[in-house]
């Protein structure tokens, strides 16, 4: 293998990006296995800040078109050398299916990026991996298709949830051109997935686990007293389906006896709706919004904090959280975890062993973290028993161990 013909092309939605660190983390772990590959990107950075992460991988990155009239002519000069490809018929006919049920820019905007991918693609490019089964995976196939090449994916979480059934389902048939293996990091997730294959076995369970080697050791704590303040923070967009509005509506509800203060971590669309309803309820003075931080500034907020709070829910639309890494990462500092049991957020924190699992609603929010506050004791041994969890449970080797056996598999054209 050399730096400038690797035999993989790895799909992404957009590099780098700091709320993806999963996914720096496994291609990192996959370099360091023996892959090499290329990073093709579907969208320009908007992040400011990196993780170090990113800064070790040696993969080269390419960026498609993020929108076809930006560079129209390498996208047409990509479109009539992907004409002459043997697979484009089939391509251009499997695209007009789905343009038919999806009759959307979004989809033109896939099968313009796939010609580019597949014109572009070195020769010695033998598969193709996704991160995500939606748009990153769509332009996979399509690409794949044209090329006469396997493609497999990696699925998490919206991808999940929000894809139409019919168009999952042809992602996981043979018949439709479907991935060679799906692997996806949640239990909850992968059933879901196995349901709707032709296959189960092309549907891995493999979860992104935690590369402890990244991260200090956890401190030893000095847990506070039920009098001392309480210091709670989050990590994670501001979007609907962490619940961070149901959040702050428990935090209006606690006791004004409780001395608390809230540091949340993370970026998004509902920042000024969540900024003012934290205001109207006359708590923002108790709010810290530090907007995206990188890894180390996450760390050291982890290791000051005396609890960590992800309220998740399922949103509207049907968008929710996989198994969110932040909770590991909270794990690996020792810090004591409230969340909700939503999606595969049980298959890491069993609710009065590792931490507190609550309904997402307001009251039984505030019941629990003044439960956490009251008993500190009893939350640091939730905090020392989802420790060991992670140590024992979910390392990242067995999972990268996996993927690359499926990875090699697929390349060799087994």
């Amino acid at each position: 293998m050399t730096e400038t013909s690797p035999p993989l092309a790895i799909l992404v939605k957009g590099w780098p990006r700091l709320s993806e660190t999963f996914i720096a983390q496994e291609l990192v772990a996959l370099e360091a296995a023996g892959h090499g590959f290329e990073i093709w990107s579907l969208r320009h950075p908007t992040d400011v800040k990196r993780h170090p992460l990113h800064d070790q991988l040696q993969a080269t990155v390419k960026y498609l078109p993020e929108y076809l009239y930006q560079e129209p002519e390498r996208v047409w000069q990509a479109r009539a050398i992907a004409q002459s490809l043997p697979g484009y018929p089939e391509a251009y006919r499997v695209w007009r299916a789905d343009l038919k049920r999806d009759p959307s820019h979004n989809r033109i905007r896939r099968f313009g990026q796939a010609c580019v991918l597949a014109a572009e693609m070195p020769d010695a490019v033998l598969g193709l991996y996704a991160h995500f089964l939606h748009t990153p995976s769509s332009v996979a196939r399509y690409g794949a298709i044209m090329r006469g090449l396997p493609w497999s994916f990696s699925a998490h979480a919206k991808d999940i949830w929000t894809s139409p059934d019919w168009e999952i389902s042809e992602k996981l048939s043979s018949a439709h051109h479907g991935a060679t293996f799906g692997a996806t990091c949640t239990g909850f997730g992968a059933k879901h997935l196995q349901q709707m294959s032709d296959d189960p076995a092309r549907i891995d369970l493999i979860y992104h686990g935690l590369d402890l080697s990244r991260f200090p050791v956890a401190p030893d704590r000095v847990w506070r007293q039920a009098t001392d303040p309480l210091h709670l923070m989050s990590v994670g967009r501001l979007v609907e389906k962490k619940g961070f509005d149901n959040l702050i509506a428990a935090l209006a509800l606690l006791p004004a006896d409780l001395d608390w203060h809230w540091t949340q971590i993370g970026g998004g669309t509902l920042q000024a709706r969540l900024t003012a309803m934290a205001k109207d309820a006359g708590i923002d003075h108790r709010i810290t919004w530090r907007g995206a931080c990188d890894q180390p500034e996450v760390i050291a907020a982890m290791r000051a904090a005396d609890l960590f709070v992800l309220p998740s829910r399922i949103a509207a639309d049907g968008d929710r959280d996989g198994l969110p890494n932040v909770l590991m990462e909270a794990a690996s500092q020792r810090l004591p975890i409230l969340s909700t049991a939503v999606s595969a957020i049980p298959e890491f924190i069993t609710s009065g062993t590792h931490g507190l699992l609550a309904d997402d609603a307001p009251q039984a929010l505030a019941g629990a973290i003044l439960q956490m506050a009251n008993h500190p004791g009893q939350s640091g041994d939730m905090a020392e028993a989802a420790l060991a969890r992670l140590k024992s449970d979910f390392g990242m080797p067995p999972g990268i161990a996996r993927l690359s056996q499926r990875l090699t598999t697929m390349l060799a054209g087994k």
